[in-house]
């Protein structure tokens, strides 16, 4: 059994629209049933603290349209419990785990890229030959780490994200304060991407990265793989 750590983020507004922001509540769901039921020990931490805000787009009101994984989770009661109360990542430490994921949700543009222990717990994971997965918005947490030897963590992997295309398709590309399929490529990352708005994910020398929100249960199944 290996213990993973899940980071979400605390960031709840989107850019100057006045919208709200957050985590997309599928893309944590699937990969955390898919390496629960693998028989690993999960630990859901945020980047503040405390209740992380659910990207309201990603749960729908009617129960009935929300995916398996989501209702699955917000009708388990330990699953639950966990979302209520995350740690800050400032607490954490990479020696407790062996593995990180960085769901996706708009959120994670404004407080992931620059969070220093965000980038620290991701690079020692890695440097310590654990698994390091995100998805969809999620690799944003990526561009800050880097290998043992000072490198950007992401260069000369294959690498995948969110695609600038498909931010452009949402109307966001203004809103946003990068484009995240552009940064990675600058950071060296050999970006690999299936079609707009297909499930696509890949795995590289232990890093596993998903382009969007139905890529979920692909990139939580290559997280099993990695950690097999």
């Amino acid at each position: 059994m290996s213990k993973v750590l899940f980071i979400l983020t605390s960031h709840d507004k989107l850019g100057d629209t006045g919208n709200p922001t957050g985590f997309y509540i599928d893309e944590m769901a699937a990969p955390y049933w898919a390496l629960t039921d693998a028989g690993h020990d999960v630990t859901i931490a945020s980047v503040k603290g405390g209740k992380p805000p659910i990207d309201p787009n990603s749960l729908d009101d009617d129960p009935s349209k929300r995916p398996e994984p989501v209702t699955r989770f917000l009708d388990d009661a330990e699953a639950s419990t966990k979302l209520k109360n995350t740690p800050a990542v400032a607490t954490l430490h990479v020696a407790d785990y062996d593995a990180v994921f960085l769901p996706g949700g708009h959120g994670t543009m404004w407080d992931f890229a620059d969070n220093a222990d965000i980038a620290r717990l991701v690079s020692g994971i890695y440097a310590k030959e654990g698994v390091v997965g995100a998805v969809c918005h999620g690799p944003a947490g990526l561009l800050g780490a880097t290998k043992p030897d000072g490198s950007p963590l992401v260069a000369g992997l294959r690498v995948n994200g969110f695609t600038d295309s498909e931010e452009h398709a949402v109307g966001l590309t203004d809103q946003v304060p990068y484009l995240l399929e552009t940064r990675l490529r600058e950071l060296g990352g050999k970006f690999d991407n299936g079609a707009d708005w297909d499930a696509f994910a890949v795995t590289d020398s232990r890093l596993v990265t998903g382009q969007n929100p139905q890529s979920a249960e692909k990139v939580g199944a290559q997280m099993v793989d990695a950690l097999a």
